[in-house]
């Protein structure tokens, strides 16, 4: 069985011309830092440990979604558990190959951040676990708190909950009823959740004077 450290997730950088945080925060002081999402069910139609890019289709509004977020500039990245690594049914390579594919068809992200362990290994980045949100708003330079994590099932909210950033949940068949209950905010479909994280109430942003001065 092939298995992986324990530790650490797994970061690849996007396509060139992905967008970093700084264009947005400049221009939106109250908007968020950077939209993350989970990758399947969510962007494109789940295919049970696929390693196969010619198997990747894209969720109904995920175009337009990500469309509408690089138009404004907003940081965008994705946040994934691959636990067929830890089961010997996936390798890096195709895992990277599929990331790749979705980045081509909906990108570019800025960052993926990747769970390559089982349920078992102990790690701190399978979500729902905080590690893949954190890892991803360090390398984007963005505060979990001012990020907002887009899934469509109960993990990915217990993720974003645990790293101290927004949930949106879209439901799929496969999101079960409890899940919807307690998610703390759901949408019909992707265009509608970037909708919400947009208008995030997010606590306004420090002034250069206050940040000086070491004001949280």
């Amino acid at each position: 069985m092939t298995t992986a450290p324990a530790t650490r997730p797994w970061l690849f950088a996007g396509r060139p011309g992905a967008v970093g945080t700084s264009v947005w925060r400049a221009a939106h002081r109250d908007g968020p830092d950077a939209v993350l999402f989970d990758r399947d069910g969510t962007l494109v139609v789940d295919v049970p440990y696929n390693g196969d890019p010619r198997r990747v289709r894209p969720r109904p509004g995920a175009e337009e979604a990500l469309a509408r977020l690089g138009a404004l500039g907003i940081a965008v990245g994705v946040v994934s558990n691959q636990s067929g690594v830890a089961r010997g049914l996936l390798t890096r390579r195709k895992v990277q190959a599929v990331n790749h594919r979705v980045d081509l068809l909906l990108g570019p992200f800025a960052v993926w951040a990747v769970c390559p362990h089982g349920p078992g290994d102990g790690c701190g980045c399978r979500k729902p676990a905080p590690g893949l949100v954190l890892a991803a708003c360090a390398r984007l330079g963005a505060r979990p708190s001012r990020t907002v994590v887009i899934g469509d099932i109960g993990s990915d909210m217990a993720a974003a909950t645990a790293a101290g950033a927004h949930g949106v949940l879209v439901p799929t068949p496969a999101t079960l009823p409890a899940e919807i209950a307690e998610a703390p905010r759901t949408a019909p479909d992707l265009p509608t959740a970037v909708d919400l994280a947009l208008a995030t109430p997010f606590r306004p942003r420090a002034t250069a004077a206050r940040i000086a001065g070491g004001a949280p």
